[in-house]
């Protein structure tokens, strides 16, 4: 199965740095569009999440950033489904562009599925179970992603 592509756009021009490179917290901003295409994918789309009151919030994110991007170049982001329980779903965004064959960074995160009247964390419904196995079990063949359950730190003297 081709990579599972969630969201494409070129960098915009108050995304880049002095150096006219895509800031830190733009490369977030893009992980953050592809999770919101991930929902919708899994039966979280806007009118189900009115409908059942229930979303999902980040509770954690790494980033890597690992080549520079620069402004007006066209990205786009891949995703791959690492795990799921009842509750959460661990993601793994890869940022690309054409003609460079690596990943341009890469951000693993865990997502918790949430009801909003409390708020307080939730089962997942049947159908985003089913709709995330069905990712998960179409992503089989993908290389394991390069860049989860990484930690910060400095090395112990």
């Amino acid at each position: 199965m081709p990579a599972l592509i969630t969201y494409r756009t070129p960098v915009q021009e108050d995304w880049v740095d002095y150096n006219g490179h895509l800031r830190d917290a733009f490369y977030l901003l893009i992980f953050s569009y592809a999770t919101d295409a991930l929902m919708e994918r899994i039966g979280l789309d806007a009118d189900s999440r009115g409908q059942s009151g229930h979303s999902l919030f980040t509770l954690e994110a790494h980033i890597n950033y690992l080549h520079e991007v620069k402004l007006g170049t066209e990205v786009w982001v891949q995703t791959q489904i690492v795990s799921f329980d009842s509750k959460r779903v661990q993601v793994y965004h890869s940022l690309h562009r054409a003609g460079f064959e690596d990943a341009l960074a890469a951000s693993e995160q865990m997502l918790l599925h949430v009801d909003l009247a409390g708020p307080k964390s939730a089962p997942l419904s049947e159908l985003s179970v089913r709709l995330l196995q069905g990712v998960m079990d179409e992503q089989r063949d993908l290389a394991a992603p390069a860049y989860v359950g990484r930690v910060i730190g400095l090395p112990k003297k």
